[in-house]
């Protein structure tokens, strides 16, 4: 993993950090798994966080909540 500079404060919005503890979740379960070497440690987390956006946007487009509009069975829809 590349070392960067340390970040003094970090703030995140809620949808953030459930994409966070989501891809920490994957980035665990790939390293329980054996995944993790030192050559491919920036690729997995990469690859965590597009899995977490990708569940993210499915479940977002699988369930409606109650602050959302829909449109189903308007005219034009």
């Amino acid at each position: 993993m590349t070392i960067r500079e340390p970040i003094a404060a970090l703030t995140l919005e809620p949808t953030e950090m459930a994409v966070l503890h989501a891809a920490s979740r994957i980035f665990s379960a790939l390293i329980a798994a054996g995944r993790l070497d030192d050559r491919n440690a920036d690729e997995l987390v990469d690859y965590s966080v597009r899995m977490a956006v990708a569940l993210a946007r499915e479940s977002d487009h699988a369930v409606e909540s109650d602050g959302e509009v829909s449109t189903h069975g308007m005219l034009g829809s």
